[in-house]
């Protein structure tokens, strides 16, 4: 049970941070840029769930993508909870909240699932369309870059760094793209893809 009665403690005034196993580190550490950078996704993602509405007032699809992201949410937040204790030798099994298998897993299947009636694409897709598709799209690239420094953390820490939290990531990221594109069907109040056209305006 996590309990917060002080929300600030002056600890981290001089530019240091506590992680979850006590040892104090540089908040510039690759290790806090990663699980911060996993918060900002997951905050991204909190922005699309708001722009739904009530799940009652959502028809179906839009629904099913609010449920899916609720779960995101709390899995992003075991993530965080798995970046900020590094590993330790000899760790044993379930001794640490880690992302696991069956989250990655579940991530795919969803793949599947909303990616079955979409069109297979013959052009890149612009990040635009309906307002939902957009902001699932800002939530792509940011988890994309959370991505990309959870790779560099486990670059330099290959030990102390569960490669599960960085293959989530990634499917996580290939997830909100199908969301996106998802979000701009008729169903959901679009109008289909937005289209890459090479050299456009030249």
């Amino acid at each position: 049970m996590v309990r917060l009665s002080k929300i600030y403690t002056r600890v981290g005034d001089a530019g240091q941070t506590m992680l979850g196993d006590g040892s104090s580190v540089s908040k510039a550490s690759a290790r806090v840029n990663a699980y911060g950078e996993v918060d900002e996704a997951n905050a991204c993602i909190g922005v699309v769930i708001a722009g739904l509405g009530p799940q009652q007032e959502t028809p179906g699809l839009l629904a099913d993508i609010e449920t899916e992201l609720l779960r995101i949410q709390h899995d992003l937040f075991d993530l965080g909870a798995d970046l900020c204790v590094p590993i330790e030798p000899h760790e044993t099994p379930a001794s640490r909240l880690r992302i696991t298998q069956h989250q990655v897993d579940r991530l795919e299947n969803a793949i599947d699932r909303f990616n079955e009636p979409l069109r297979p694409l013959d052009s890149f897709v612009l990040p635009g369309g309906t307002l939902l598709a957009s902001h699932l799209h800002v939530a792509r690239t940011v988890t994309r870059r959370a991505e990309r420094s959870i790779a560099a953390l486990h670059l330099a820490e290959p030990e102390k760094t569960s490669p599960l939290a960085l293959i989530y990531l990634n499917r996580l990221s290939d997830l909100l793209f199908v969301l996106a594109r998802a979000a701009n069907r008729p169903e959901a109040g679009g109008e289909g893809d937005v289209l890459w056209k090479p050299g456009a305006n030249r």
